[in-house]
This record gives structure tokens, sequence and C-alpha cells, in this order.
């Protein structure tokens, strides 16, 4: 009966284990020291000698040598663990043997001594699946067990052992395979089997197991039954579902031509195909980080797990695209692999992800805006074509606020001291000494930590009637305003240079409160003391007129939603 390469070539001793060079080192020694313990722990993914490594101890345990770091594979006791049939060699599989009778079982058998050999040694495969119950019973056996014992527990859920079962056992934990060592073992095998295989095609089989060797032995089994003692790269690809180097040019020339009908045909072709879009995503989530990383790390890096016609093709559209663009491609084939697992339409999904990749390239890095922006600025400041006191734009700047703002023509806005109203009472203006002492005011109590007398100063107005400042206020700020009026006079005197006295006026209501907000210092008094907005909107308009404002919406291609005036504010 034909045996299966993964079982054929199976380790036998320590030196034929692939990688795990930690776990080996520390067995050997331990058997050259006669240092065993009474219980371990094997853990880590599917497929990378866990079970092995296991019996290859319970063989140099028992080996008829003695216990030596390496069986001598000659004996009998070596012979029959191989051939899985010593009575003292205990294979639990504790997916279908977890319940408390089964380990109860194993307590009495424990109490035996071997039949032959100096050890019984005890397997329990994927231990995780042992319920908390039969854990319970196991406690007591596994932290004292009789002297001929060794048990060992292999898991891939680790974390699904109890504290109580780790803190009795040495932990080994089993690392993924590296891509390199694989390959090799995989040449090798080739040689023995008499294969011919393509470098290229070992690197596919080996990029399936995924760090397990197990895995990949077994798909090179599976490709030597579909094709014989020849194993080409294409045919291999095609087998396994891995994209082909023509998808993933075309899918790079799409992207560097900026072609969306390309990238389109693409997603068709695979659909066709009858490929599987989430397996698909997540190969092409490899291309893209190859070439991310051989942009960041160099072409000679070995963290591009790739064979050789791969690399040199990563090498020549690496340099077609920047690292910003590599991380973006990446991140968004990511989100798209995610999103796939659930989709309803997986075909629509793929299309807007591909072209998504597409519209990422032409974003432009935002400090690269701002540079040019900073370049503008400087230079229109060199030519006065803006005036620190809000005076006319400069002809090519007002040419790119009206671009930016067509359907609104921004109209002539007047400084607060200009501002004109007509009326049956005629009106006095606040002066911008008042404007500008309210600011003060507002600035020195923020400093201060003042912030319920600011926030009653900034729905109120301030005005300076000689030596008498009238402040008024919502009634809600009544009471804050009536007990803080000994600290508003000591602030006003610092601001204005001289003694004051501050009364309090009439209250505002909540429509004057939100003008005086809206428009921040720029308000205007009555000569019956009622407040009006005198530059509603004025503020707003002339932050959106700002020749730099124009140029981030121009660049950004944005829309502003919000202008807040910070005035009165400490920074």
């Amino acid at each position: 009966m034909y045996q299966v390469i993964a079982r054929k070539y199976r380790p036998q001793r320590f030196a034929d284990v692939v990688n795990q060079d930690h776990v080996k080192r520390t067995l050997t020694n331990a058997l050259a020291q006669e240092r065993v313990g009474h219980g371990y722990i094997f853990s880590g993914q599917r497929g990378t000698g866990k079970t092995t490594m296991a019996r290859i101890l319970a063989k140099a345990l028992n080996c008829e040598k003695g216990s030596v770091p390496e069986p001598c594979l000659a004996c009998t006791s070596c012979r029959e663990i191989a051939a899985g049939n010593s009575m003292d060699l205990v294979e639990i599989d504790a997916a279908s043997n977890r319940r408390i009778d089964d380990i109860r079982e194993l307590r009495e058998n424990v109490r035996y001594r071997p039949v032959r050999d100096r050890y019984k040694v005890f397997i329990i495969d994927e231990a995780h699946q042992i319920t908390t119950d039969a854990f319970n019973a196991l406690l007591k056996t596994l932290e004292e067990p009789p002297e001929w014992v060794v048990f060992i527990l292999c898991t891939t859920e680790p974390h699904e052992i109890p504290a109580t079962i780790v803190s009795r056992c040495q932990g080994f934990p089993f690392r993924a395979v590296a891509f390199e060592p694989v390959v090799a073992h995989m040449k090798w095998i080739c040689g023995q089997e008499g294969i011919e295989a393509d470098e290229d095609a070992l690197v596919s089989i080996a990029l399936a197991g995924d760090g397990s060797i197990r895995d990949a032995l077994s798909t090179l089994d599976q490709a030597t039954a579909c094709f014989g003692n020849r194993l080409e790269a294409k045919p291999v690809r095609d087998l396994l579902g891995a994209i082909s180097s023509e998808v993933t040019d075309s899918i790079v020339s799409a992207l560097r031509g900026n072609d969306a009908s390309a990238l389109l045909a693409t997603a068709d072709q695979i659909l066709s195909e009858g490929r599987n879009v989430q397996h698909f995503c997540g190969e092409l989530v490899r291309y893209f980080r190859n070439l991310l990383v051989l942009k960041v790390a160099g072409a000679d890096s070995r963290l591009v797990s790739t064979g050789p016609d791969e690399r040199k093709s990563l090498s020549a559209h690496s340099a077609a695209f920047s690292q910003e663009d590599l991380t973006r491609y990446v991140q968004l084939l990511l989100e798209l692999y995610r999103d796939l697992q659930a989709a309803a339409q997986p075909r629509f999904r793929l299309e807007v992800g591909l072209l998504k990749l597409l519209y990422a390239g032409h974003l432009q890095p935002i400090e690269e805006v701002l540079s040019r922006l900073s370049g503008a600025e400087s230079e229109g400041s060199r030519k006065g074509s803006v005036s620190t006191g809000g005076a006319a734009l400069s002809a090519a700047k007002a040419e790119s606020v009206s671009e930016a703002i067509p359907s609104e023509p921004i109209p002539a806005v007047a400084e607060p001291h200009q501002e004109q109203f007509s009326g049956a009472e005629p009106r006095k203006e606040v002066s911008s000494t008042d404007c500008d002492v309210r600011s003060r005011v507002l600035a020195a109590l923020r400093s201060d930590k003042s912030d319920h007398l600011a926030d009653a100063i900034e729905h109120g107005t301030i005005s300076l009637e000689g030596d008498n400042v009238l402040i008024r206020s919502p009634a809600d700020y009544r009471t804050t305003l009536e007990l803080g009026v000994d600290s508003l006079e000591t602030v006003v005197a610092k601001v204005v240079g001289s003694r004051v006295h501050v009364r309090l006026g009439d209250d505002l209501d909540e429509t004057e409160s939100r003008q005086i907000v809206s428009v921040g210092s720029s308000v205007t008094i009555g000569s019956d003391g009622n407040t009006v907005d005198s530059a509603a909107g004025g503020a707003e308009k002339r932050a959106l007129a700002d020749p730099a404002v124009q140029m981030i919406r121009k660049a950004f291609a944005g829309q502003i939603r919000e202008v807040r005036n910070l005035r009165g504010y400490s920074q």
C-alpha cells in the first residue's frame, strides 16, 4: 500500500526535524545530563512536529543503549515505537477521550510499571480538548507521578489549557517552519523520489503550507499525483489557486496606467475561472506586501518569501510606486479581504475594492500640499498681496476665490467701526477700543482659569463710559457676574491701565446672546442699551475669502462645513 510522503519521511531522530532548534537543543541536553522532566507541553500550529518530537523523545528515553541524546533506531524498543505497537508508549487522542472517565482510566494505568522499558510515556494529542473536570482529575497525578512516567501534552491551543496544568509542566512553543527550510527539505525529498521540480513550483507549495511542514508535504504529494514526476511552476500554481504572474502584471500595469477598465477585466477573468475571490484577494495582499518590503528593505531582502523569477518581477514593479502608495494598497486589500468573507455580492465588492486601489494612487500626501501652501503664502507675503489689516486681495488670489466659490459672490465687508444701521432711533457704536478690551478681558480670564466669568463675558458685551464699565450678559450669568464684580474690576483695570468701576446692565435675551457669540467681539450697542449684530456673517465670510483657506479647499477638493471664531480665547 502506498505511503504518503509526510509519513514516509517522518523524522526519526532529533537531527531530522526541520527547524525547532530550541526544542531539540533543550531535550538533547536534558537527556545527556539525565535531567528529563515528568511533564511537557508541546504547543504550536499544526504540522510543525509536536507529535513527532514526542515520539522521538520516547525512543530516546527507552532506547536499549540508555537515555541518549539520539535514539539508535535499531533496538527493539526504537523499532516498536516507530511502528506504533510499543506497550510502554500510550498515545491518547484527547479529541475523542476527553471525559473525566477517560482520565480516571489513565490514572489507573499510570500506577503500573512499564512492561519492558524504563519509562512509560503518555502522549496526549489535542490536549486542549480535555474537559475542565478531567483536567482537575489529572492534576495530582501530573504533579507527582511515579518515577517511571513521563507525560507529553501536544496542543495547538495552549491558552485553552488551565494554568494549574501549565505550572506543572515544561512548556515548549513550536515555531512555524521558515520558508527557506521548507523548500530545502522538499528539494531533498524530490531528490529521493526522483521528482524534477522547478524552484518556483516548490516555492508555491511551501507558501501554500503557511509554515506547516506537514501541509507542504501533503501538497507536494497532491502535485505529484496530478503532474507526475515533473513539477512546473504554472501548472502547480493553477492547482493551488495561486495568482499567475500574468494576472499580477495586468493589475500592476492597470494601476500604473490608471486603467480602470483593465482592472474590471481582470476581476471578470478571476470570476469566470471560478476562483475564490477571497483567496484571490489574499494572494494580492501577499504580492503587494512583498512589493512594499522589497521597496523598503531592498531587492535582496530575505523578508520576501518568493522564488527567483517572481523576485525579478517584483524588483521591476517596485520602482513605479512609492512606499506610501504600497502601504495604502496593502491596507485597502486587507479591508477588502475582511469584507469579502461576508459579502452578499462578492463580484461587486471585488470590483469596487480594485477601483479603490486605482483612486488611492491619486491621493497627494498632506505634507506636500502643506509645503506648497507654505511656499505660496510666503511668495504672496513678499508681493504684498495679503495685508494683516484685512486689505483687498491681489488679483491672482481674488481669482482663486472666485473659482472656489462661484455660486456665492463675497460682498465687501466693512470693519465693525464702519458699519451703519438704520432705525427709528439713533444708535451709538462701540468703538474698536471696546472690542479690544472685551477680547483682552476674555484672554485674561481664561489664563487665570476663571472660566465661569469668561463664559459670562463671552456671551455678553462690555462698553467703556469714562471710568465706568457697563457689562451686559444673559440672565443665566447674572449671579456669576454679581459675585465676581470685584474680580472683574481688577482684570479690567489691568487691561485698560487705570482704575474702573464695573456695573451690570440689563440682561440680554437668548437671541442677542447668540448673535454676540456668532460674531465674536463685533457688536454695536444702541442708545436704548440693546445689542445688535453689527457684522453678522462678516467674520465667516472673511475667513472663507482668505487666500490660504481657498488654496487648501482647492487642493483637497473639499467643503468647509463650519467656521469658528476663536477671538478672545487664550492659546
